[in-house]
């Protein structure tokens, strides 16, 4: 039913398109980042698939503050719901493979600065963004997920495992197996990328 504002009819419809295309225009990077973050390919087809959910149950936002969080929730379930349907199977990590690395014991070690004065905040220093989203792209999607959305997006573990539909124990299991894999993957990817070359040693 149409509002008279001003002697002009406003059409709800209209006035609903308009706030979501707001909203979306606004956080359209954010959600693009997140997805890119959270799948190797198809993070086009992931955020478009998040609005147009989104704008099916805009209706149901009550508070225009919420939005952002909103969005991203969308697009986590869709992420979510895009792996199950692809029936992936589930490669679990053993902790042992991983629980006896250190990222700060393996840098003392290996020296890849000696002449640095602050060895382990140059090796850090070396990855640039495009290497860490490299580094999260050859983690395991079920290790992934967890780590982007508490360290990257914020997000507490209970929202986490509610988001992923998994339970708290195990969230919190894939949230350690994560931060380990994560610290081994970097130093490897450091390795092979070069990016513990030694430049302007005396």
């Amino acid at each position: 039913m149409e509002q008279i504002v001003g002697g002009t009819a406003i059409d709800p419809e209209d006035e609903r398109r308009s706030a979501f295309e707001a909203l979306a225009r606004e956080q359209l990077p954010r959600l693009y980042g997140l997805a890119r973050r959270l799948t190797n390919d198809g993070a086009e087809d992931l955020v478009q698939e998040c609005l147009l959910k989104a704008y099916r149950s805009f209706g149901a936002l009550q508070a225009t503050e919420a939005g952002p969080a909103w969005l991203q929730r969308i697009l986590v379930n869709a992420f979510r719901d895009r792996l199950r349907k692809e029936a992936r199977s589930v490669k679990e990590v053993d902790i042992e493979e991983i629980d006896d690395f250190s990222l700060y014991r393996t840098i003392a070690d290996e020296d890849p600065f000696p002449y640095s004065d602050s060895l382990h905040v140059d090796v850090l220093q070396a990855f640039g963004r495009e290497d860490v989203h490299a580094v999260l792209t050859r983690m395991p999607e079920i290790y992934r997920a967890p780590l982007v959305l508490r360290y990257m997006q914020g997000f507490v573990t209970k929202e986490i495992a509610r988001m992923m539909d998994t339970p708290l124990g195990t969230t919190l299991a894939r949230l350690h197996r994560g931060r380990k894999l994560f610290e081994r993957e970097m130093w490897v990817y450091a390795e092979e990328a070069g990016l513990l070359e030694q430049e302007g040693a005396p």
